[in-house]
């Protein structure tokens, strides 16, 4: 039986000593797992049912963003709560309406973590790219620029505040790959919107790095991630690791496709997410 050896022990160590200074955290334990219990596990999510996941759309502009939004499961008339917003990879574009229920968007399915981290999730879908990939001669990385209909997201949260009972201080944003990178972008673009972000195998957005003090950002990403270099998490690291809530997470023998499979078996996520108001 095929195994990894992958550095998981970050995912373990989180507690509040870690919110009071940068800190970039390579393998600190490797350990032996079973690959399939991994890929069991993301069957087991995709296996659950999505139908709370109401289907809607949001018009702007001419161009027409599918979401599907989760409520919490005790939702209370008299109580404000969190908003997740999951954004999907490349290979989930598309207009069904359904592609976009990655596992990072299925985690929050899960019985325990619905019970546990009670919060709205939003899982727009995209018809073309949210964001394309350049190289910066200067920062000798690729860099990711938004494309027109990612700011639209924006409007839709804004909407969604105005007939929900969303707690303002609590937007959390979290994404891989097209979506890690399209994540940094929303951060970037409007830095009060939200409390949070976390971006795995993103593409580095520099474009407002000075607005992006102070806020909590936690990148994930694989050493042998040769899609989405892993070279840029790191420089995007070192411009703010001097900020005391940037958080670098690596995984030496991790590549962009393995790169979620220590994620998905664990709560940490959200928990770290849940842990941060504006």
């Amino acid at each position: 039986m095929y195994k990894f050896f992958v550095a998981i022990g970050f995912l373990f160590l989180i507690n509040p000593a870690f919110s009071q200074r940068s800190h970039r955290l390579p393998e600190s334990s490797s350990i032996k797992f079973d690959s399939s219990s991994f890929v069991a596990q993301k069957q087991y999510l995709n296996n659950l049912s999505a139908s709370d996941y109401q289907k809607k759309e949001f018009k702007q502009k001419n161009i027409s963003i599918p979401y599907r939004l989760l409520s919490p499961s005790n939702l209370k008339s008299t109580k404000k709560y969190p908003l997740v917003v999951t954004l999907h990879n490349s290979t989930r574009i598309g207009n069904d309406n359904e592609k976009q229920l990655e596992p990072l968007s299925r985690i929050w399915l899960k019985p325990d973590i619905r019970k546990n981290f009670q919060a709205f999730v939003l899982a727009p879908q995209f018809e073309t790219r949210s964001t394309d990939y350049v190289f910066d001669q200067v920062k000798n990385v690729q860099v990711s620029k938004l494309n027109a209909n990612l700011p639209i997201i924006i409007d839709l949260i804004e909407q969604l505040k105005k007939e929900l009972n969303i707690d303002e201080n609590r937007i959390y944003l979290i994404g891989y790959s097209m979506g890690g990178s399209s994540v940094q972008n929303l951060l970037s673009l409007s830095p009060g919107t939200f409390a949070a972000m976390i971006s795995i195998a993103g593409i580095p957005d520099f474009s407002s790095t000075n607005a992006l003090q102070s806020k909590p950002i936690w990148l994930i990403h694989g050493a042998k991630d040769n899609e989405n270099p892993f070279n840029g998490s790191e420089a995007l690291f070192n411009e703010l690791k001097h900020d005391k809530k940037i958080r670098f997470s690596t995984f030496a023998n991790l590549d962009h496709n393995t790169i979620n499979y220590p994620l998905l078996n664990t709560d940490e996520l959200p928990k770290w997410l849940f842990q941060w108001k504006k």
